[in-house]
């Protein structure tokens, strides 16, 4: 079969043949129709830190067919339509993942090649009005967003939320969950464009982190925030603290911005902040999140699709910053 294999010396992606996988008891066989691009994987790439003595394929999201199930499977059969749950490992805990953990792409082999092996227990099927390339979009993006609004932001209808950075994947799919949950939803990048399609999109508002009075935007706006949902860190944080209605809560899943400096203790406890630390989710939070979207038929945001044959281009426009929704990739142009 054909794969998508990180070259551990330039660190981009060569299309080579290896071999196709032998499924294993309790595994299916998933001939992949489409996978996705994510932010630790350009990290990975990057930052150039994966080293291994067999082949290196990535790929955290994907969607396809079942190919063949090994003995014991009893969920799937032949020829149905999945999605991959890339939260491997995470144990037993609701609070946190185990030391085990580990997202699929590293050390276990991805999406990125025309067949997946992988445990029964981490596949889905797909919400049956998305399709493929739209399913792709969904698990990682999806399960990050998810867990930060309800299990870590406890959001509740009638909650005011802020999103930022609008425009990546996880942000969006925030942006669409909170909406169909009822809550009153703003956002912040700095590309004013963006924040106007938000809007399309449901957001009530938005303001331009480049300016200088972002802050004070958005609190004439909303007269603050119940959930806040951050992906980026870095100086901007104190002003996410100060914007916080008493009880707040924020979910923080990423690093854009560098670290977090100069927060102010008594916004913190006098207001009784709650900043949450988040990393992807639990299976249990993987099916709610599938129905959620199944249930509301929310549909992912897609920026574009990329043959997967120029895996390396789409993480080049990544890598710009300048997509709005997933980056798809279409595994059957190999």
């Amino acid at each position: 079969m054909k794969a998508l294999v990180l070259n551990q010396n330039s660190y981009g992606f060569e299309v080579r043949e290896i071999q196709r996988p032998q499924v294993r008891d309790f595994h299916v066989l998933i001939r992949v129709k489409a996978a996705a691009i994510n932010h630790h994987e350009l990290w990975t790439i990057t930052e150039k830190q994966l080293k291994s003595d067999s082949e290196i394929i990535l790929g955290s999201d994907g969607s396809g067919i079942i190919e063949e199930v090994g003995n014991g499977v009893k969920r799937f059969r032949v020829g149905d339509e999945v999605i991959i749950n890339p939260s491997i490992n995470w144990g037993s805990g609701k609070r946190v993942q185990s030391r085990n953990f580990e997202i699929l792409g590293f050390p276990t082999r991805g999406t990125f090649s025309e067949y997946l092996m992988i445990s029964e227990q981490y596949v889905h099927h797909k919400p049956t009005h998305l399709s493929f390339q739209e399913a792709a979009a969904l698990p990682l993006a999806g399960l990050t967003a998810y867990r930060a609004l309800f299990t870590r932001g406890e959001l509740e209808a009638g909650n005011t939320v802020l999103i930022t950075g609008i425009g990546g994947g996880a942000a969006l799919f925030a942006l669409n969950f909170a909406v169909a949950a009822g809550a009153d939803v703003y956002v912040t990048s700095g590309n004013s464009d963006k924040i106007s399609r938000a809007v399309e999109l449901g957001a009530k508002g938005g303001a331009n982190y480049r300016e200088k009075t972002w802050g004070s935007q958005l609190q004439a706006m909303a007269d603050g925030f119940d959930v806040i949902v951050d992906s980026a860190a870095g100086k901007g944080f104190r002003v996410l603290t100060e914007l916080c209605r008493p009880g707040g809560r924020i979910a923080l899943f990423g690093r854009t911005a560098g670290p977090i400096a100069e927060l102010n203790p008594k916004t913190i406890f006098w207001k009784q902040l709650s900043i949450h630390g988040t990393t992807m989710g639990t299976n249990p939070e993987f099916k709610k999140m599938t129905a959620l979207v199944a249930g509301k038929k929310i549909y992912p945001v897609i920026d574009s699709v990329f043959p997967g044959s120029d895996l390396n281009a789409a993480f080049g426009k990544m890598a710009k910053g300048e997509q709005f929704g997933k980056i798809v990739i279409n595994m059957e142009e190999l």
